[in-house]
């Protein structure tokens, strides 16, 4: 009786036990291959940015031409972005990301020799094109070959690369205008070619997302990147354990498989279990940008009425300014990217990102490529209220339409989804349902 006691799951008193016990417990270290593999994924985003000022100088064109010169990156965006989400699951995460390098190159050089408007707009396509991929690629490796704990974070490096090559863009405006007009803008244009040769080599250098090795059979190599690139071994076992289940791979494979079915979905989310939830930043987000728009617009007002020099309006408009890219950064900036990438199953994911980044696309390059016509149409104070206007009803929306996806398995994410309005009568049926099931199993 004594002996069978401990086959039947009674809790061993012995020391050693209960060492190995709180031995798992232990807060795992970050991984820092993860990071540097992420990072590295991601600075191709940061070839996006730079200034137009001098190309309107040099090639004498018009206010038109030039909101259509920066809004249509996004819109060739869109191309790549549709393009991509395909070509990711054929030639795999890694090479869609050398491929968005070598697009951007070619795209540079175009640029950077360009004689005239129409050859510039060839190449700003070109490098649209290989933006696109590089988003898109960069957000789903990165989705897929981070841990639980840094998740979150590790996803949102595209979008704080991609603002980081925006402020780099007007800094290199700046130390390319001590050249003459017709050298400068093309050597900033032509800039970005460089950085995508070593990008090329190094994240060659990276190892393939394991999801897609799975999808392409090669358990064995899909497990060695795990093991790399997560906080723990059992951390490793339990992704591949689910990426092999959504795959419709038996659970008892470890070798190599020749035929991957994908018809299974995911049944345990491995996505975004990060502390705070998605909603609430959101929701802190949207708003903090909804107040920051409508002061804008509000100050931007006051000065265009007033023929005296308002310190005081503009001290509040370069203020506004900063809050708004601070709640910008906070939520909607990387969570975006990070909620799409959480209530797609498997065999949709990089279709689903692909769609969150070509409307992203879409929308900036509307803004754009309309700004100036707008504030010259109703004043640049009305513009931001119009954007204030548009942020207020996006925050409707994701306080209505928009349930917390932390902590939710796919199963249930698909349930709160089926009821978009009613989500919240189903989570706190899910909560109660789990709750009970916690209490019995007690």
């Amino acid at each position: 009786m004594a002996g069978s006691g401990h086959e039947n799951g009674a809790i061993s008193i012995r020391p050693a036990d209960n060492l190995a016990v709180f031995e798992v417990s232990k807060k795992p270290k970050k991984n820092k291959f993860a990071l540097g593999c992420a990072m590295l994924a991601s600075l191709t985003s940061m070839l996006l940015g730079y200034a137009i000022i001098f190309i309107k100088k040099d090639l004498k064109i018009n206010d038109v031409q030039i909101e259509i010169l920066v809004g249509v990156l996004n819109l060739y965006c869109l191309v790549g972005s549709i393009v991509a989400g395909n070509i990711a699951d054929w030639i795999g995460r890694r090479y869609t990301i050398v491929l968005a390098n070598v697009i951007i190159f070619v795209g540079s050089l175009f640029m950077g020799f360009s004689v005239n408007y129409a050859f510039l707009m060839v190449g700003r396509f070109i490098a649209g094109i290989g933006v696109g991929f590089a988003i898109m690629g960069a957000v789903l490796y990165n989705a897929e070959i981070s841990p639980a704990s840094s998740r979150g974070f590790l996803t949102s490096f595209p979008e704080v690369c991609i603002n980081v090559g925006i402020l780099l863009g007007y800094v290199s405006n700046y130390a390319f205008s001590k050249l003459p007009t017709r050298i400068g803008w093309r050597l900033m244009l032509g800039a970005g070619a460089t950085p995508s040769i070593f990008l090329v080599f190094a994240v060659l250098a990276m190892p393939e997302s394991p999801r897609w090795l799975v999808m392409q059979g090669k358990l064995g190599e899909a497990k060695v990147v795990l093991e790399k690139t997560l906080d723990t071994k059992e951390e490793a076992q339990l992704r591949l354990n689910d990426i092999k289940e959504a795959a419709g791979i038996p659970q008892d494979s470890t070798g190599d498989v020749v035929v991957v079915q994908k018809r299974n979905q995911l049944k345990r989310a491995t996505f975004l279990l990060d502390k705070s939830g998605r909603r609430a930043l959101l929701l802190i987000s949207t708003g903090g940008m909804v107040v920051s728009l409508a002061t804008l617009g509000f100050s931007l007002t006051i000065i265009n009425h007033s023929e005296a020099k308002l310190t005081w309006a503009i001290v509040l408009c370069i203020t506004m300014v900063l809050f708004f890219v601070a709640f910008f950064a906070i939520g909607m900036g990387p969570i975006a990217g990070i909620y799409t990438s959480k209530i797609f199953p498997l065999k949709l994911l990089a279709q689903g990102i692909s769609l969150g980044v070509a409307v992203n696309r879409v929308t900036s390059g509307i803004i754009s490529m309309t700004f100036l016509s707008l504030y010259q149409a109703i004043t640049i104070g009305g513009a931001f209220f119009l954007f204030a206007g548009i942020a207020a009803v996006g925050w409707l929306f994701f306080n209505i339409c928009l349930p917390e996806t932390r902590g939710k398995t796919l199963e249930e994410t698909e349930r709160l989804f089926g009821n978009l309005v009613g989500w919240r009568e189903v989570d706190k049926k899910m909560k109660e349902d789990n709750t009970k099931g916690a209490t019995h199993g007690q």
